[in-house]
């Protein structure tokens, strides 16, 4: 049985915190944030002008976003059950396990830095899911469909959090990582859904800065890579807890 220190501890936060911003992210990454208002309004069974407009078509498709983000919700978690489940098979070599997995995240950065470009990492392999538009059980089966379809796109952001959740090597600790990268992920799409149009107005705008988006998440991925390799990331969590001893009453 799990219990709650388990799952949350202040050695935690840090990961946690790099998987909310990887989430939000991949949310403003060039092959999510485009489609958004398109995406939302054929869940939601109307058109782009309505979900603009009316109030009615605002609500359908923020319910029809609430299940999308529940479908793509499901793929992670059960993505983060794996790489935890790997990192525990790999436990006896965890020493080598975690600064080999920052250098492969260190790579992911740099190809978002422009420094390398990886060509599959700029691809997605969109799953048709069909006429699933306007209906609850769609809204489930489109998110699954994201999930898996823009995996190859996301794979440098989705890469690095699940390389955190296999070095937990605990399953729900994995999965309480997987878990607020989808937070951070499918809470904007809620919000675009429910203040549509104004955010729209403000998404138009990210998209002027796509580059500069880009570079952000090359940074933190190679940041956060560095850290693994030098073992930093481990020592920056006791840090933390032995300077906010508040936080050892988390969990």
């Amino acid at each position: 049985m799990f219990t709650s220190d388990m799952i949350l501890d202040a050695t935690l936060i840090p990961a946690m915190l790099v998987a909310l911003v990887a989430g939000l992210l991949s949310f403003l990454s060039p092959c999510v944030l485009p489609i958004v208002p398109p995406y939302l309004a054929y869940m939601g069974g109307v058109s782009v002008g309505e979900m603009a407009e009316g109030r009615s078509a605002r609500r359908r498709t923020l319910l029809a976003a609430g299940f999308f983000v529940l479908g793509l919700s499901t793929v992670f978690l059960l993505l983060g059950a794996a790489a935890s489940a790997f990192g525990r098979a790999l436990l006896q070599w965890q020493g080598w396990f975690v600064p080999i997995a920052g250098a492969i995240i260190m790579i992911f950065g740099a190809h978002f830095l422009g420094v390398i470009r990886i060509p599959f990492l700029s691809r997605e392999a969109r799953i048709d899911a069909g006429d699933r538009g306007g209906s609850a059980f769609g809204a489930y089966v489109l998110g699954l469909a994201f999930a898996f379809g823009w995996t190859p796109c996301l794979g440098p952001i989705l890469g690095t959090i699940l390389g955190l959740a296999a070095t937990e090597a605990d399953l729900a600790r994995g999965m309480a990582l997987l878990a607020v990268y989808a937070l951070g992920l499918g809470i904007p799409f809620l919000l675009v859904a429910a203040f549509f149009p104004r955010l729209g107005r403000i998404m138009q705008g990210m998209k002027r800065n796509m580059e500069r988006i880009e570079r952000t998440s090359g940074l933190l991925l190679w940041t956060v890579g560095l850290m693994m390799v030098t073992g930093q990331f481990t020592a920056f969590s006791w840090w933390l807890l032995e300077t906010f001893p508040s936080l050892a009453l988390i969990g």
